[in-house]
């Protein structure tokens, strides 16, 4: 006989893929159950309709009652429709996380990959990498899904700018440049969210936290009561790019708003941020929703309203869609019947949040039977993902100090390590914050053990390292072997969410320790900085018997195996910094407090990041070191380039910067041929950064990134990589009225120590009538 049932390796090949299907199919629909006769027929449940239509059919449906209670993160059952209730709060920064109640660990899915923290993938520049990693996260977070451990809206990126060195989130960010913050964040959504045809998602991913958010708890102002005091020109010119680029480029599913007040009105309440800007300027497709208990904390904290009611009316008219919270639920109905509030507001809002479920298919049936219905438990923590959350850390770690060169070690003449310092065996260290359960963790010390002989010792009993007690014996482990690597830096005991940074030097007593064991070391000493933040080593800089340094962030579970991989020289860094260094000594004048991105020297006041600071550095943005050297030549770019001007306009031609508005923007862009050229020993990848310097002007930064881009070039070979530049977005500034605007004159395209002068001209084109 033929057919496959005869044979018994068939039959069980059979019966296991039964199993399979069976484990896939076991969550039962989030609505529209097609065994339900009462409520399959509905017209919300018809997946033959618009989205819009089946929203309309939907909430056309509910009772005030009813809607009121789908305005907060545990959003409640609609049993007489067939629709269950859902939990909106997940996480996924850099790996399904379980900070929020909407995903949980256990059984078939103990743990899901922990990429690095989201400050070092930054590092890698690797914009392509940040979208596999994107993809990677929602594959699991699918699988988790389907498997009833997690929900489908994810509350992350995490995009604001990293403005002040001491924001303990600051390493929750892609770092302080808005151009790569804004690429970041397209890039990840995008992995995120899927390409899918027409409106689909395979998760909804979330931009946060709009906007100025960047203090949580310093010097006794908090997050709850701060008030971001932010002018027209900073908001256009850097804590709006990535946000917007998030909206329009990313086309993310939902932004949220932050708890802090700008300009004296709380973000969750202003109509200007929510329904004028995020929403009709950018063009949202998805909703709005307030960080945890953000309406509560206007209204409780900073007394923004009279009464509840009103609160939850102002978020609910400003454009809030969704709250984290139960303040809605409980004070919109009553804000409804006072008549301080239609009802028809809250069936626009509501629209917005159905609208995101039934393109997640959360409206469709059998999640089974839809395109990430057989995503399981094998898809989470595979071998692949694992190998891509290795490769993302050593991407990440960025070469510092390289004197000699000491690095790369070499296993044949480092045969004992001696591995020193308070990070030097952590594990959920390396995972840094908004983190889940990681499939595994390979430690620093574990990773170094695979090429050498180790020595361990912790020489402070954490990063705080409050006294010297552990000192001897790590300087005896440093006597003894032919290399010494010091593991130090951070964790979040002192840099994460509600907890800024004091300053900017190392813990405790760690100087101390680094310095008596560089002392006391018969070979080469190495410094690993652990970090989400930047931190002032200038003394090791300086310091000739420190021959290394290496910055890795929080690099993830592979965290060590990269660590090894990169002073062992099996892979050679190519990460560069994603935020300034600076001095102790640059905090002395710098409030928190004060948002102003340009310097006022007449005060005193510094300026931030590299864009509008001049002065000392421990590092600049953008630093990174490689074990080869690159040259890079400008092959060929324009000299001049004419910019169309409208017509109607062409008075403004004669105007030192052209308004982008008066320009004809759509096909505005240069081509930057660049020669990479690996005259060194070893393969690597040389990380262009393309910074543009405009024509002089008192409101222009001293430079900006207009380009990023990554080249693998082997050992004496040669690549040409082009880069475009869109004049308009990326060689244009904004004015002190916010309005932004392209210089006309010699701008100045500096990658690396190649320069070119690019002469940008006003063209007139064509009057066009109205």
């Amino acid at each position: 006989m033929s057919g496959g049932l005869s044979n018994p390796t068939s039959t069980l090949f059979i019966f296991c893929f039964f199993l399979i299907a069976i484990s896939v199919q076991a969550r039962p629909p989030f609505a529209c159950d097609p065994r339900d006769r009462a409520t399959k027929n509905f017209p919300f449940c018809q997946t033959n309709l618009a989205i819009g239509d089946r929203v309309r059919d939907l909430i056309g449906r509910l009772t005030l009652q009813e809607k009121v209670k789908l305005l907060g993160n545990t959003a409640a059952a609609v049993s007489r429709l067939g629709i269950k209730g859902y939990e909106w709060w997940s996480e996924a920064l850099h790996g399904v996380s379980n900070v929020g109640p909407g995903t949980k660990f256990g059984g078939d899915f103990p743990g899901a990959t922990s990429f690095p923290q989201v400050i070092s993938t930054a590092a890698s520049f690797n914009a392509s990498l940040w979208e596999e990693i994107g993809r990677v996260v929602s594959d699991e977070a699918r699988a988790m899904y389907n498997g009833e451990m997690g929900g489908l809206t994810y509350w992350s990126p995490n995009v604001n700018i990293f403005r002040d060195p001491r924001w303990g989130r600051g390493q929750e960010t892609p770092g302080e440049d808005p151009v790569v913050a804004g690429i970041y964040a397209e890039r990840y959504v995008r992995g995120l969210q899927g390409n899918e045809e027409g409106d689909r998602l395979k998760v909804a991913a979330c931009c946060k936290h709009y906007t100025a958010y960047d203090l949580d708890n310093w010097s006794g102002v908090d997050r709850f009561h701060f008030n971001a005091k932010v002018s027209k020109q900073d908001m256009e010119d850097t804590f709006d790019v990535p946000f917007r680029s998030c909206v329009r480029e990313g086309k993310v599913a939902s932004v949220m708003c932050s708890y802090n007040q700008v300009n004296g009105i709380p973000t969750c309440a202003d109509p200007e941020l929510l329904r004028k800007t995020i929403r009709g300027g950018w063009g949202l497709n998805g909703y709005i929703v307030s960080d945890c208990d953000s309406v509560g904390v206007f209204y409780e904290n900073q007394h923004y309203t009279s009464t509840p009611e009103e609160a939850a009316a102002d978020a609910i008219k400003a454009g809030l869609d969704l709250d984290c919270g139960p303040f809605l639920a409980q004070h919109t109905e009553t804000a409804v019947q006072s008549g301080i509030l239609k009802e028809a507001s809250i069936d626009t809002n509501l629209a917005n949040t159905v609208a995101v479920q039934m393109r997640l298919g959360m409206f469709d049936g059998e999640p089974s039977a839809q395109p990430y219905g057989h995503l399981g438990p094998r898809d989470v923590c595979s071998p692949a993902h694992q190998e891509l959350a290795l490769e993302a850390a050593r991407q990440g770690i960025v070469l510092l100090k390289n004197h000699g060169p000491v690095l790369p070690l070499s296993p044949p003449r480092h045969r004992t390590v001696a591995v020193i310092g308070p990070n030097s065996d952590v594990t959920v260290t390396m995972i840094g914050n908004y983190a889940g359960v990681a499939c595994g963790y390979t430690s620093p010390l574990q990773g170094i053990a695979k090429y050498a002989k180790t020595i361990h010792q912790e020489g402070c009993g954490d990063v705080a390292c409050s006294d010297d007690r552990l000192f001897p014996r790590a300087v005896d482990a440093a006597r003894q072997a032919d290399a010494t690597v010091l593991v130090m830096g951070l964790d979040q005991s002192i840099e994460a969410e509600f907890r800024d940074r004091t300053g900017l030097l190392l813990p405790g007593f760690q100087q101390d320790l680094i310095s008596q064991v560089s002392k006391a070391s018969r070979g080469p000493v190495i410094l690993v900085l652990m970090s989400g933040g930047p931190v002032d080593v200038t003394f090791a800089e300086k310091d000739p018997r420190i021959g290394g340094i290496v910055w890795v962030g929080y690099p993830g579970q592979a965290g060590g195996a990269a660590i090894a991989d990169v002073l062992f020289g099996a892979h050679n860094p190519g990460g560069k910094l994603p935020m300034t260094w600076y001095p102790q000594e640059y905090l002395n004048n710098l409030p928190m407090t004060t948002m102003d991105m340009r310097a006022n020297l007449a005060k005193g006041y510094p300026g931030r990041t590299y864009r509008f600071y001049k002065g000392p550095l421990v590092y600049p943005f953008g630093h990174g070191l490689s074990y080869t050297k690159f040259i890079n030549t400008i092959a060929e770019v324009p000299n001049m380039l004419a910019i169309p001007i409208f017509g109607r306009h062409a008075s403004n031609t004669t105007s030192k910067a052209i308004r982008v508005t008066h320009a004809k923007c759509s096909k505005l862009s240069i081509q930057v041929h660049i020669d990479v050229k690996n005259v060194g020993s070893k393969d690597g990848t040389q990380t262009l950064l393309v910074f543009s310097k405009p024509p002089v002007g008192l409101w222009v930064p001293h430079k900006q990134l207009v380009a990023f881009q990554k080249v693998y070039v082997p050992a004496g070979s040669l690549q040409r990589v082009t880069i475009n530049i869109h004049v308009c977005k990326y060689l244009s500034v904004v004015d002190r009225a916010g309005v932004r605007r392209i210089p006309i004159g010699e701008h100045s395209l500096h990658i690396g120590d190649a320069k070119h002068t690019l002469s940008l001209q006003a063209s007139v084109l064509g009057v066009i009538k109205s």
